[in-house]
């Protein structure tokens, strides 16, 4: 089972597919800067939690492959600042703050010259990006034992290839159960404003091969009441250290109408995003994108002048409406509290 490389280092640039060009045309960007990555993160050229931190992680080593600076403290104040601007393009997702934070720690932790410390950054975020894949692969293993021969699975938004460097989280749960040899199919919300499950989600299962058919947002009740729906699985941006997940807008909805119709909702998240500086899903900052995005279908206007808008990019969803939290330590289960920490420090 093939599925695509989001994001590639290709003779010191970075190699994007350009996801607002699909599922029209499987194009990609060229980034030469740190500034070119920003702008893609900004604009949603590259998205989803893990690839913005391996995209975060590469446009770091671009800034410092660019860099004139002459010795390591004028790099590091360098490398900081480039950190804060990546950071703010996109502040819901975790994982662009984590993968900056290792970074700067690689730079700390390099002994040598300038030219030194670069070679040692290309090497970081080389290895992040195949981390990221086998992060995703482990992730996939575990939840896929919680998808039965014949379950029919909605996901929301896109949590496949497209938003890391390959396999997925929800998706990759989905994918490793089809690889197993389980009939899975998938219901795929078009996740507006900016459809991403009918535009992303649908092309990579499709393209894969795997049985999908997308739904409107405003379906999933219905869908759920029709006896449609065996399991939900959905990624996560922002985990917080009580299980608390941030996703893409409409994920609450789901989790409320999931637990309405006693449908099991599982989380599929890295460990990269869990937060435990936040104690809640209340602290978690969420992003308001431009407006233009609901106000308009396919650059058309479609809400009248002046009507206002709201045009939030995420919601939280707590964790009483969590079944599980999939990541790449095993299944998560509730008291998050406990078993979060137990994952990520090896203690209760």
């Amino acid at each position: 089972m093939g599925t695509l490389r989001t994001i590639q280092w290709v003779n010191g640039k970075v190699v994007l597919v350009d996801q607002n060009r699909l599922p029209e045309k499987l194009g990609y960007i060229t980034c030469a800067t740190f500034e070119e990555v920003a702008a893609c993160i900004r604009n949603m050229s590259v998205r989803g939690a893990p690839a913005l931190g391996v995209a975060a992680a590469m446009g770091i080593t671009l800034a410092a492959l660019g860099s004139p600076a002459g010795n390591r403290s004028e790099l590091l104040t360098e490398l900081r600042e480039a950190g804060d601007k990546l950071r703010v393009t996109r502040p819901t997702a975790v994982n662009i703050s984590w993968a900056v934070e290792r970074m700067l720690r690689r730079v700390e932790a390099t002994p040598g010259s300038v030219e030194a410390v670069k070679a040692a950054l290309v090497e970081e975020a080389l290895e992040m990006a195949e981390e990221d894949v086998r992060v995703n692969k482990a992730l996939g293993e575990h939840g896929q034992t919680l998808l039965e021969d014949g379950d029919r699975v909605l996901t929301h938004c896109n949590a496949g290839a497209l938003a890391t460097v390959g396999w997925g989280t929800a998706l990759g749960v989905i994918r490793s159960a089809f690889a197993h040899g389980k009939s899975i199919r998938v219901y795929a919300s078009e996740t507006r404003p900016r459809l991403q499950g009918a535009r992303l989600t649908a092309y990579e299962l499709s393209r894969d091969c795997i049985p999908v058919t997308v739904i409107t947002d405003n379906m999933v009740g219905y869908c759920m009441a029709q006896g449609m729906v065996d399991k939900v699985v959905v990624g996560g941006d922002r985990v917080a250290s009580n299980g608390d997940t941030a996703n893409k807008i409409g994920t609450y909805g789901i989790a409320v109408l999931a637990e309405r119709h006693g449908i099991p909702f599982y989380v599929a998240a890295p460990t990269s995003s869990i937060d435990l500086s936040k104690t809640s899903g209340k602290a978690i900052p969420i992003e308001e994108r431009d407006h233009r995005e609901v106000m308009e279908v396919l650059g058309r206007r479609v809400i009248p002048e002046g009507v206002e808008v709201i045009n939030p990019a995420f919601d939280v969803t707590p964790q009483n409406l969590i079944t599980a939290i999939i990541t790449e330590k095993g299944v998560l289960n509730p008291p998050y509290g406990e078993s979060i920490r137990k994952a990520l420090l090896g203690r209760d």
